[in-house]
């Protein structure tokens, strides 16, 4: 692949553009590695996002995704054309255009932007307007980028559709856009692989990494109550799903592994979900989990009130930075149907915490050839249930359900799984390794 050229030159001011960032989501979690890689490298990064959640940079609300105007265009790109007819959704797309193009030029120029970074803008489609409108800025200003892609518009399920001309034209002229000065970067080889066979695009894999060298998170004088905060008690098992609350994460499984888990000890065992829902696309995914939950006599602990990307307070109690729930958790739960890499995964191992996954197509063709030690409930779903929630063979939860046991009650086997997957984190998905890849493709 050829060697970026737009970077050779030192302390570049660069945009990084994403829908939002300072959150606990993966693309913000990325986005502060790389934030901080460019930094050491002598760069000024600037932060462009429709919520900033923690993080510093600039405002532009237009962007947020969840805005009301961002997924009715959204929908009726992909799933179905019932709010406008052809005439009308060129005419909305071109109304969010020329809002954002205006804002965006005020970023460039105000900020003296070099280097523009499109995290995931210019491949999910979740605001069209977003992915058009940067792309026509950065033709005015004729500026290179790289175009970060952690998910595909036609990755999010068999649904997808493109509904009318207009929406076939913005996907194949946006989504990506294919110009010289864009250098495409995807985190996997299934990606990279349907790039190319879709748009004819090399793409140079970058995969999900982890600052392995920073501080253990460990109890202290804040977190130490965290387990009391949230309704635990010292012998509880926690069992942590810190993903978001979306159908792609199969946390379904989880609660047939819990279920069995139930009939055969007498502890209390609490599924502890961290994670935030908002970004459920049915908006019944809760209410179907809980109603299996129920069903199964399965605790699930919703803690999204009590969790946040930083420590800190609102509605009148503490607020517990995500990685204060690893210190406290037995086990993470992984069950992911669909990761585009899968962050969660390496927060797990970084905390030195057994791991059970499903068997993603990802972690499968770039990950689990690494040699990590999880357990496995396969990799490949058998159906689905009357509420639409994924099943696999009794047999692989029955399976699981005895290597969770086995590694809950026996620290030395505990040990040893965990130490030998921290060590392969370093070797394959360290900071270390972003360094590398970028030094060489900026240098």
């Amino acid at each position: 692949m050829r060697r970026s050229f737009y970077l050779a030159m030192k302390s570049k001011n660069i945009g990084i553009i994403h829908y939002q960032v300072g959150h606990t989501d993966g693309v913000s979690l990325e986005i502060e590695k790389w934030q901080c890689v460019f930094e050491e490298m002598g760069h000024h990064v600037h932060l462009c996002a429709g919520d900033l959640g923690s993080a510093e940079g600039t405002l532009i609300p237009e962007m947020y995704h969840h805005l009301p105007d961002a997924k009715v265009l959204a929908y009726n790109t992909f799933k179905e054309l019932k709010d406008f007819d052809e005439l009308g959704y060129s005419a909305e797309l071109e109304r969010q255009v020329a809002l954002l193009t205006e804002k965006f030029r005020e970023f460039v120029v105000d900020r003296e932007i070099d280097v523009l970074i499109a995290q995931n803008v210019w491949c999910v489609g979740a605001s069209l307007g977003v992915a058009v409108a940067l792309e026509k800025i950065r033709q005015e200003f004729d500026l290179p980028a790289i175009a970060h892609h952690h998910d595909f518009y036609w990755e999010r399920g068999d649904d997808q559709t493109l509904t009318c001309e207009a929406a076939v034209e913005v996907a194949e002229s946006y989504l990506p856009p294919t110009h010289p000065k864009i250098q495409h970067v995807v985190i996997n080889s299934l990606a990279q692989k349907a790039l190319k066979e879709r748009k004819n695009l090399d793409a140079r894999i970058i995969p999900n990494i982890f600052d392995f060298d920073a501080p253990a998170w460990a109890k202290d004088e804040y977190n130490k109550d965290f387990r009391e905060a949230i309704g635990l008690d010292e012998d509880d098992w926690l069992i942590l799903q810190a993903t978001r609350i979306v159908e792609r994460k199969g946390i379904e499984l989880a609660i047939d592994v819990l279920a069995e888990m139930g009939k055969k000890r007498a502890e209390r065992i609490v599924l502890v979900l961290a994670g935030y829902a908002r970004d459920d696309a049915s908006g019944t995914y809760v209410q179907r989990l809980q109603e299996k939950a129920d069903r199964l006599n399965v605790e699930l602990l919703f803690i999204e009130d009590w969790i946040d990307h930083e420590r800190g307070s609102a509605n009148g109690h503490k607020i517990y930075s995500l990685w204060d729930a690893y210190v406290f958790a037995d086990l993470v739960s992984y069950p992911s149907l669909w990761e585009g890499w899968g962050n969660q995964f390496l927060e797990a191992v970084r905390a030195e915490l057994p791991i059970m996954l499903f068997e993603y197509p990802v972690y499968s063709a770039d990950i689990g050839e690494k040699g990590f030690d999880v357990i496995s409930l396969g990799t490949e779903v058998t159906g689905y249930d009357e509420a639409g929630l994924a099943q696999v063979p009794q047999a692989l939860i029955e399976q699981a359900v005895l290597e969770v046991i086995e590694l809950l009650e026996n620290d030395a086997l505990r040990e040893r799984a965990v130490k030998k997957n921290i060590a392969l984190g370093r070797e394959y998905y360290s900071l270390d390794t972003l360094r590398k890849i970028l030094g060489e493709e900026l240098s």
